[in-house]
């Protein structure tokens, strides 16, 4: 159950950013009086789809393969690779018979329309599910838990947040997201006196592998889904919204201060109190050599003291988290060439059902919906022969030297760009289907 409600949260998320950045295509294309032939959701390979109707000169579908979407521009060389429409004279209603700005406007489309998508989306988490959020002073009143990779770095339990890279931020979620984890400089107060902290570039590669946060404020832990057979917190009879309150007698104050204690009994058996509604319960359970308990958790962060979004705010957050998602999925591309980053942590579709997790929490996907649909416009940017960003390197060029690049060039480039991309999806679905294998089975 909970693999197909991954997979179905990643199909709809999908069907809804492919529609809109297709749609993107076709708006543009019919306001330039640009023949469109086919709007696809998914494709319909060897010409199999699950359903289709014909309005004026567009035919609409589903295919059957979800990996994606079209739309086929009357006129264009794209990934059909249709060169037979190309033997005839040009027609004014064709893609190849428009100024090349118009066809640059057409490609980026699609891109456009998954950048606001991305930022609605935001919007729409913030203020609709999320609501409201745990500012720095709130922290600041007892200071920070820390865990054991931001002890290494030089926090301490109590040290009190002050700024990242020069600037100062109202909410905690802003000293914890992708600005820390890829580097830079954080102001902390201790004992009345400010000290500066350098965070190194790749601590993103250390908190992956760390399993645990990397700086933490108070919290109630919760158990997210149901865990899986096997565990101690199975074995326990732990079940989904059960509320961890202490461990050993000794309260929990969040869920890095519960990582801490599940480390130091590692190995061994501890006794847990939860709440379940309103009954507390108390059961042993067993920690396995990790520390790990087995479960998927859910952190309440100060319930009771959060201050809310307005609808200025929750724009101006995420205008903000659009930008970063943008800009630090670009500077992931940066390290993965400069060999930071293994090419195998690229995922394909399957990889990305792990994202939204095993239980339907429409907040979460919605959140996840629009990071996809930022990462989508980001990629589909590069100038890779066959993705949009392709498209619009061989139209500036046009637009530079004032003629297109020859049909030929054109032509050899989709099939070079196709495959690439057909190799790399090959190769991270390859991957995360072995991932899953090792988990699994062995």
């Amino acid at each position: 159950m909970t693999g197909l409600i991954m997979a179905g949260q990643l199909i709809l998320a999908l069907a809804i950013l492919v529609t809109f950045h297709e749609l993107g295509h076709y708006l543009a294309a019919r306001a330039f009086g640009i023949k469109v032939e086919k709007f696809y959701l998914f494709f319909d390979a060897w010409g199999k789809k699950l359903f289709s109707f014909k309005k004026g000169d567009t035919e609409y579908g589903i295919g059957w393969l979800p990996i994606g979407g079209y739309v086929k521009i009357a006129g264009m060389i794209d990934e059909s690779v249709d060169t037979e429409q190309l033997k005839t004279e040009p027609q004014p209603w064709e893609f190849r018979s428009k100024p090349a700005w118009q066809r640059f406007i057409v490609m980026i489309g699609g891109i456009v329309m998954n950048l606001i998508l991305g930022f609605l989306f935001y919007v729409l988490v913030l203020k609709g599910y999320e609501k409201n959020f745990v500012t720095i002073d709130t922290v600041n009143q007892d200071g920070i838990l820390v865990g054991e990779l931001a002890h290494d770095l030089g926090f301490r339990d109590g040290d009190k947040l002050v700024s990242l890279n020069g600037n100062e931020y109202e909410r905690f979620v802003d000293f914890v997201t992708y600005e820390a984890v890829f580097g830079g400089e954080m102001v902390i107060e201790r004992e009345g006196e400010q000290k500066k902290i350098e965070i190194p570039g790749n601590l993103f590669k250390q908190l992956s592998r760390s399993k645990g946060l990397f700086i933490d404020s108070k919290s109630q832990v919760f158990l997210k889904e149901d865990p899986k057979e096997g565990g101690g917190a199975f074995d326990a009879g732990l079940q989904k919204g059960d509320r961890i309150t202490s461990i050993n007698d000794t309260v929990v104050q969040s869920f890095t201060h519960f990582t801490k204690m599940l480390k130091a009994n590692k190995g061994g058996e501890i006794s847990i109190d939860y709440l379940r509604g309103e009954a507390s319960t108390n059961v042993k359970a067993s920690i396995d050599t990790n520390g790990i308990l087995g479960f998927k958790p859910k952190i309440a962060r100060y319930p009771d003291s959060r201050m809310k979004y307005t609808l200025g705010s929750a724009i101006s957050y995420s205008w903000k988290e659009s930008w970063e998602a943008v800009y630090y999925n670009a500077l992931g591309l940066v390290k993965m060439a400069q060999g930071d980053v293994p090419v195998k942590e690229v995922k394909s579709v399957i990889g990305m059902a792990e994202f939204f997790g095993g239980t339907w929490d429409w907040g979460w996907f919605w959140r996840m919906t629009a990071m996809i649909s930022l990462a989508l416009a980001f990629m589909n940017a590069l100038p890779i022969p066959a993705l949009d960003g392709g498209h619009m390197m061989f139209l500036t060029y046009e637009m530079i030297v004032g003629k297109p690049a020859p049909e030929r060039v054109l032509l050899v480039a989709q099939y070079i760009g196709m495959g690439i991309l057909l190799t790399l999806m090959a190769l991270t679905m390859g991957n995360d289907i072995w991932q899953i294998i090792k988990s699994k089975f062995l």
